[in-house]
């Protein structure tokens, strides 16, 4: 196979979950090479910026977040049929094409608590080797793979998501844990041109792919959910339009003007609490419908297990990401409080 029949990466993609024999496409202006299913990468044959960038734009990780999906194959379509313009080289991510396939967050497991060499047995839940952790050691060595390609450029990595819950901000991004680093007003302003103005600041090492890529290959990484769950052909693209446009300039060259940041702008959260599900006892006391970034007043009890009540510690804590629903020893719930950046920024 030497094609991708109608443009479609995506169909091929989903034709082909578990494994894609490599490929390199002819094309006029780029280099386009698949190295396995839902991993295509691309270069121009010239490249020809002052400033080159290395972008990877990752996104099924979930397979039922299905927004991101669509934004990225009508981009990578695009691309393929030279409407769209490539300037730096890109990799895109389809992470798991079986749980594309099914619907669903994940098939045996969640393969975004899986990077960071977590798929080697270093959590409860990856005694036996499985497909996500075979995939999330794969993604690992793709990444790497192409940064080396590029090693001189800047790297950046979209993990491009929607969420269970409807959320206060209807789109928000995690900023992995930079380990002291400054935050990049560069980056908040690209996130911004998405429709995205809500930061959740990360304090601690994660199993996410976006950390993997900030970590380990010290790229401008993050999380970035979209809006909320929803089965293909059922999402409003008008809700998109800003994202996808931010991709196609990101890719294209635009640069953004960093001289426009104010602080003002954002609303900047960082985590207070980080609740781990311990066994089957555990229970949220909130309903399904409580949106992300829900405040409570101090003594409210979020959750409880073992007959035990764990309660916000102050007024304006609010709930990020509860599911009850997480196998034993993983986070059901994180609690996040304002927070000031001013003085740690680039």
């Amino acid at each position: 196979m030497n094609t991708i029949p109608n443009n479609d990466f995506l169909s091929l993609t989903r034709e082909n979950e578990h494994q894609l024999t490599p490929f390199t496409l002819d094309h006029e202006q780029c280099v386009v090479e698949i190295w396995d299913t839902g991993v295509i990468y691309f270069c121009p044959k010239n490249i020809n910026s002052s400033r080159k960038k290395a972008i990877v734009l990752s996104s099924a990780i979930h397979g039922n977040e299905t927004a991101p999906i669509e934004i990225c194959n009508d981009i990578i379509t695009g691309l393929l049929t030279n409407t769209i313009n490539l300037i730096h080289p890109t990799l895109f991510i389809y992470g798991n094409p079986a749980s594309i396939n099914i619907g669903e967050r994940f098939v045996e497991e969640n393969l975004n608590r899986l990077f960071s060499g977590m798929q080697k047995g270093k959590t409860p839940l990856a005694r036996n080797e499985n497909k996500e952790q075979i995939r999330a050691a794969k993604l690992e060595d793709f990444v790497s793979q192409f940064y080396q390609k590029h090693i001189n450029a800047e790297r950046t990595h979209y993990d491009l998501h929607t969420a269970i819950r409807d959320s206060a901000h209807e789109k928000f991004a995690v900023y992995p844990f930079i380990h002291g680093k400054p935050w990049s007003k560069e980056q908040f302003e690209i996130v911004k041109s998405m429709g995205v103005t809500t930061f959740l600041l990360m304090q601690k090492p994660a199993t996410t792919f976006s950390y993997y890529s900030s970590n380990v290959h010290d790229a401008s990484s993050f999380t970035i959910e979209l809006g909320k769950v929803r089965p293909f052909g059922e999402n409003d693209q008008t809700k998109f339009a800003a994202t996808k446009a931010t991709l196609i300039n990101l890719i294209g060259g635009v640069e953004v003007d960093t001289a426009k940041f104010d602080s003002s702008a954002y609303q900047f959260m960082s985590v207070h609490k980080e609740v781990v599900k311990h066994n089957e006892s555990f229970k949220l006391t909130f309903a399904d419908d409580v949106a992300n970034f829900t405040a409570f007043n101090q003594g409210d009890v979020f959750a409880t297990e073992d007959s035990n009540d764990i309660k916000a510690d102050q007024n304006g804590e609010a709930i990020v990401f509860p599911n009850a629903h997480v196998a034993n020893g993983q986070r059901a719930l994180l609690t996040v409080v304002p927070t000031n950046i001013e003085d740690n920024l680039i």
